[in-house]
């Protein structure tokens, strides 16, 4: 079961990678077609539930890692943060208005690769 849970949670989590290199591509001046955003924030919502929810079950399935363990909070509040700055982001390319949308792209991926920094040493478990 660990294996399974394991693996899901990490292929959900390439899918929140998927959508930061295709944000990135449009951070760095491709032109956003409608279909493109569609496919990445698809791949965001896909791997943000499925990142999420995987990772409080395998936080929970496993004796060694306790629900309120520190860096599991802060792998949670980030994810939040990210998930926000990516619908700023979307919200303002619907509406036309693209003055921070680079800048709210790459905050989230920096927030993104913190989660992963916390994700592969767990600091203080």
């Amino acid at each position: 079961m660990y294996d399974w849970l394991l693996f899901l949670h990490l292929l959900a989590a390439f899918l929140l990678a998927v959508t930061v290199v295709m944000y990135s591509a449009v951070a760095l001046g491709t032109t956003a077609t409608g279909r493109m955003l569609f496919v990445a924030d698809r791949c965001w919502d896909v791997g943000g539930v499925g990142t999420l929810v995987l990772g409080i079950w395998l936080a929970l399935h496993l004796d060694e890692y306790g629900f309120f363990d520190g860096w599991i909070i802060g792998a949670i509040v980030l994810w939040l943060v990210a998930t926000g700055l990516g619908q700023g982001v979307q919200r303002r390319l619907a509406s036309g208005e693209t003055s921070a949308v680079s800048t709210m792209h790459w905050l989230r991926t920096i927030t993104v690769l913190g989660l992963l920094v916390l994700m592969v040493w767990k600091p203080g478990a």
